[in-house]
């Protein structure tokens, strides 16, 4: 069963800041808020990260084969011609 949660008065700079790092991440607030209080109740278990990859927590995350098998269907080349690195990095970053 899941329980709902919500805090009132966030100061207006402290949710700004909280989006920011939402954006940053690729989640939305909610996902966001989501991770932190995740690291935050698991992390009385030392590393937090860790045991929150374990218990299939974490949101939002790839291994770099993953990422570059997205990246491949996305933009197909020749395999003699494979794609450059510094490209697929500027074409992920533009499209932000």
């Amino acid at each position: 069963m899941s329980v709902n949660l919500s805090i009132k008065d966030v100061p207006d700079d402290v949710a700004q800041r909280l989006r920011a790092r939402a954006e940053r991440n690729h989640r939305s607030l909610q996902g966001e808020l989501m991770a932190i209080v995740e690291r935050a109740a698991y992390a009385a278990d030392g590393d937090a990260t860790a045991t929150a990859q374990v218990r299939g927590l974490t949101r939002g995350t790839r291994t770099v084969e993953e990422t570059a098998s997205v990246q491949r269907a996305r933009w197909p080349r020749p395999v003699a011609s494979g794609p450059l690195a510094a490209e697929l990095l500027r074409a992920e970053r533009d499209r932000r």
